[in-house]
């Protein structure tokens, strides 16, 4: 036979529900009459979540106080009314919202007409105004008990409280205590009031006892009607942390002689035996019960507090690091800019005219008997011509030679041979001067390059975390919406703003991104969750861009071939920018592929590293120049910002590319080489705006072939109206495909973008 088990009581919730008794006992011990104080946090416990029926009955059992019957049925009265509402709006899984002060507000009701009151003398009006009025201030302590109760049970020890919620936290402890001098004598709450004193100097050692230990002598005040109690818990409170440093037996025992001293000015000496031993036993056993806790107790309750404080140390140090890794890039950068310098400086002259015809004198007239003939006849100027007529086509001949040379010099054939070898001396010479001045080019640019990326990674390094307001307003938002955020950072500026907290791990992104956006005043989106701990987490936030983008691909490959030379990219640059590419190596097959896919691998490379586009244009050409003179790559690119919509186009021997916005259709058109044709590339390079549900269009050779010209793919394309990139994609490839009559006569590859607002 099963039997049936009874859902365990953690040992957390018993304790929880204990405290929550002997509050609602002692704050209707408060007022002479014992009026239903308790009232206001038997409604902030069910307001928050707590068991309804477990509230309810602690709420009854309160009542006993009253000794009457007539207090028990209003009681009753109003918890049924607050179970059914409540037990409601748990069916529903809502949480109720501002109407909860309409609820409060009719839970007084039963109260006026049903509890017992004799009323005030001091006062001129009837009883039953002046329950009306006590009504009054049951509903104003209810709606502040609810903030103070959510913020005890929720947010203490797990993040910073407003001073809001602290004054409500001390409101309610001040009542309690008030009923407790009431409900079990003036001693016993002094007794548990030094205890709490001693035991948060112990774990705070901060002058934050001192604003605590008036809190704790505030119902002593008003028991006594004195203000004395608030300067004595004062000196209590400095005494102690003057001899903190020296242990809690030294603090403990400063406590009781304060103590000592402090009742010698009230006359306790002259009382009887048993009064004096009372009152030294209130000082005696609390300050001798914290000097004997354990510190690993006051170590873990220490950690537990503190780990929730707002750390200074932490930003000062990763401020001052910062700063060290700035200067340290900046040094760095220099030292690209000097490479750059020396790589950029000036390179030897090239041979000379002159010197080629000093050569030539030099292994082929030194010898000659009739050299002073030709040298005073001006065969110099001859030889000059056909220096520089070699010079031009490479080598020369016979048809080359000057007439003022040949009637002066005997020896033509001769000097065609000497001068034909100077100059492919001079060819090799000037090839690898070629060669290296293009390499040390090459070498510049790079080290230009990186320059720029350590110079703006110097800037963003030197850039300092500070505190702001707009922390303090965040953490105040995410609070009222019930997270808990332990440290928030917020750094940067527009485009680069970051926001990064820690959180519970659970939290939905989605809320909190709402909740950050909406205090901060502009869109962020959640770009990154590191976990921390088992339950906890850090939640980067960057702002969010205006628009997002989506992507479509359609492509074939040349009828025939294994591989397609065609490659595109689609590459996330950083959060607010992307980058789409179409290479198309010349030819197709695998040796056109590796082309294309070695000009984009390169490209992708260069802007992830946040290379100047510059330079990697340049740099890649330069590359691919060196690797093939055979075989070259056309390039379509597009840098999109998603911030403004902006794009800048970069086309390089590629065919036409077109912009649909709605029934405009506005034509991407360029006039370069290849990459890799020419020494130096000279992209087509222009600046489009694009707008929400924009479309980019990109296409390789082998599509807009197969339209035949420009104004029939232009007439084309103006008549369709697409709904998605993908769609737009294939819809063009197989209109391209229809044409070519289903075989694909070249490779071909479409690739579409449409720009869409951010969600």
């Amino acid at each position: 036979m099963k039997r049936c088990r009874l859902p365990r009581l953690s040992l957390k919730k018993a304790i929880k529900y204990a405290a929550l008794a002997a509050a609602m006992l002692l704050l209707n011990f408060a007022l002479p009459q014992c009026e239903p104080l308790s009232f206001a946090l038997y409604f902030a416990s069910v307001s928050c979540g707590l068991d309804l029926y477990a509230c309810a009955a602690l709420y009854l059992l309160s009542s006993a106080p009253a000794l009457s019957l007539d207090a028990l049925l209003s009681a009753a009265a109003q918890a049924a009314l607050c179970t059914l509402i409540f037990a409601l709006y748990a069916f529903k899984k809502r949480r109720a919202g501002a109407e909860r002060a309409v609820f409060a507000a009719l839970a007084q009701i039963p109260f006026v007409f049903l509890f017992p009151h004799a009323g005030y003398s001091f006062f001129s009006f009837s009883p039953i105004l002046q329950k009306t009025v006590l009504a009054g201030g049951i509903f104003l302590l209810s709606l502040l008990f609810d903030d103070g109760l959510h913020a005890l049970l929720f947010r203490a020890f797990r993040c910073r409280l407003s001073a809001h919620a602290l004054a409500e936290i001390c409101l309610m402890g001040t009542l309690t205590g008030i009923g407790l001098c009431v409900a079990l004598g003036s001693l016993v709450y002094l007794a548990i009031a030094l205890f709490a004193l001693l035991f948060a100097v112990f774990l705070l050692k901060t002058s934050a006892a001192v604003p605590l230990a008036l809190a704790l002598s505030l119902p002593l005040a008003v028991v006594e009607k004195s203000v004395a109690p608030c300067a004595v818990f004062a000196a209590y409170a400095c005494v102690c942390l003057l001899f903190a440093p020296y242990g809690k037996g030294a603090a403990s025992f400063a406590l009781f002689l304060s103590y000592l001293a402090e009742q010698y000015f009230e006359s306790l000496y002259t009382k009887d035996a048993p009064t004096i031993a009372f009152a030294l036993v209130a000082c005696a056993l609390p300050a001798l019960f914290a000097s004997l806790l354990p510190e690993s107790l006051y170590a873990a309750a220490r950690k537990t507090v503190l780990f929730y404080r707002e750390r200074t140390l932490p930003r000062i140090a990763i401020n001052r690091n910062r700063r060290a890794v700035g200067e340290q890039l900046y040094e760095v950068s220099a030292l690209f800019r000097e490479i750059e310098g020396a790589f950029s400086c000036a390179e030897r002259e090239d041979r000379s005219a002159i010197q080629l015809r000093e050569a030539v004198i030099a292994k082929l007239c030194a010898k000659c008997p009739d050299k002073n003939r030709c040298a005073k006849g001006g065969a110099a100027e001859g030889m000059d011509k056909l220096i520089a007529v070699g010079r031009a086509k490479g080598k020369v001949n016979l048809i080359d030679l000057p007439s003022d040379l040949t009637s002066m010099c005997g020896n033509c054939a001769g000097l065609l041979f000497v001068l034909n070898k100077e100059l492919d001396d001079y060819r090799r010479y000037s090839s690898e001067m070629e060669a290296a001045r293009a390499g040390r080019k090459l070498l510049a640019e790079q080290a230009h390059g990186i320059s720029e990326i350590l110079r703006d990674l110097a800037l963003e390094q030197s850039e300092e975390y500070s505190f702001s307001e707009e922390e303090a307003r965040l953490s105040r938002a995410l609070s009222a919406a019930g997270i808990l955020s332990t440290e928030i950072f917020l750094y940067g500026e527009d485009a680069g703003f970051t926001a990064s907290l820690t959180t519970d791990g659970s939290v939905n992104g989605k809320k909190l991104s709402d909740v950050v956006s909406a205090a901060l005043g502009f869109p962020l989106s959640v770009s990154e969750k590191i976990p921390l701990t088992s339950d906890r987490a850090c939640f980067v936030l960057r702002r969010r861009a205006n628009f997002d983008a989506a992507f479509g691909v359609a492509a074939r490959t040349k009828e025939g071939e294994s591989a397609s030379g065609d490659t595109h990219s689609i590459l996330k640059i950083d959060e607010r920018r992307f980058l789409v590419a179409l290479s198309d190596g010349m030819g197709s097959g695998s040796d056109a592929r590796t082309v294309s896919d070695s000009t984009l691998t390169l490209i992708e490379s260069f802007y992830k590293a946040k290379m100047p586009s510059e330079t990697v244009l340049s740099t890649v050409n330069r590359l691919i120049a060196f690797s093939s003179d055979e075989m070259f790559s056309c390039l379509d690119l597009a840098a999109v910002n998603l911030d403004t919509g902006v794009a800048d186009i970069v086309k390089i021997g590629s065919p036409v590319g077109f912009v649909l916005s709605g029934e405009e259709l506005r034509v991407l058109e360029g006039d370069s080489l290849p990459m890799g044709a020419l020494e130096a590339v000279h992209p087509s390079t222009m600046r489009v705006t694009m707008k929400e549900d924009d479309f980019l269009l990109f296409m390789s050779d082998g599509v807009t072939t197969a339209f035949g010209s420009s104004a029939d793919l232009y007439s084309y394309l103006g008549e369709l109206r697409p709904l998605n990139p993908q769609s737009l994609a294939e819809e063009v490839l197989a209109a391209a495909l229809k044409r070519y009559g289903g075989k694909a006569q070249d490779d071909m590859t479409v690739l579409a973008v449409r720009l869409l607002k951010a969600a």
